[in-house]
């Protein structure tokens, strides 16, 4: 799938090439490169490489202390929130990941769906029922489709009144996004996401919690096959 082209800083160029190093464990003794080293290795200036090495920290890769060498922080604690890794991580990370984001969804979203049910409202309904409605004129046009799937599920979240899950959600779209265009590219998957879409509106229509829990599971279980039948992650930069 084309992706539109994206324009980086100059610390973020820096900053992606020092997360796939990371990630790649170039730095087995945990250990960073400085500023002063970064400057040199790729020809920036100090303030560059000092910006570079924000960003890192800013997605909790690395502790930059007063003084001393710039350290790695545990694998388990990074942002993998942030967009950046989904850009930058090596495909076979990115894979593994779009599983553990499954896992998630499929803990929270049927949850979500069945809270949903009880407390959708008229307004709730209209807006998931436009959103549903202009699938099926999407699904030639995959980026179009991908907006309209992410602002449904969204939706859905909204209808809870609960603003922790809805940043949550917010929060992971990249990843929810990268899903998607994995996932959307087994045969027919977007006329069958659109079916999928409709058992979960029609089950919150009803205002029924397990029917909505029950048809929001069979979308996301569908979604891990859509991901098995793809052999290499889209490019994501």
């Amino acid at each position: 799938m084309p992706m539109k082209v994206q324009l980086r800083t100059l610390p973020t160029q820096v900053a992606g090439v020092l997360i796939q190093r990371i990630a790649t464990d170039a730095y087995p003794d945990g250990l960073v490169p400085s500023e002063l080293q970064i400057s040199v290795e790729f020809s920036v200036s100090r303030a560059v490489a000092r910006e570079a090495l924000k960003i890192l920290s800013s997605l909790d890769m690395v502790d930059i202390a007063q003084g001393r060498r710039v350290t790695l922080r545990p694998i388990a604690e990074w942002d993998y929130l942030s967009p950046l890794l989904i850009e930058w991580l090596p495909k076979a990370q990115v894979r593994e990941l779009l599983h553990e984001l499954r896992d998630a969804r499929l803990i929270l979203e049927p949850a979500i769906a069945a809270e949903a049910a009880v407390r959708v409202t008229g307004d709730d309904l209209a807006r998931l029922s436009a959103v549903l409605d202009a699938m099926p004129r999407n699904e030639n046009d995959p980026d179009d489709y991908l907006r309209l799937d992410l602002e449904f599920h969204m939706e859905i979240c909204r209808a809870t009144r609960n603003r922790i899950l809805d940043r949550f959600m917010y929060s992971s779209r990249w990843w929810q996004l990268a899903s998607r265009r994995v996932s959307n590219q087994a045969p027919d998957a977007l006329p069958i996401a659109t079916q999928q879409h409709r058992a979960v509106f029609d089950a919150l229509a009803a205002r029924d919690p397990r029917r909505a829990e029950d048809a929001m599971r069979v979308h996301l279980e569908a979604n891990l096959i859509g991901i098995m039948m793809v052999d290499e992650v889209p490019n994501f930069r």
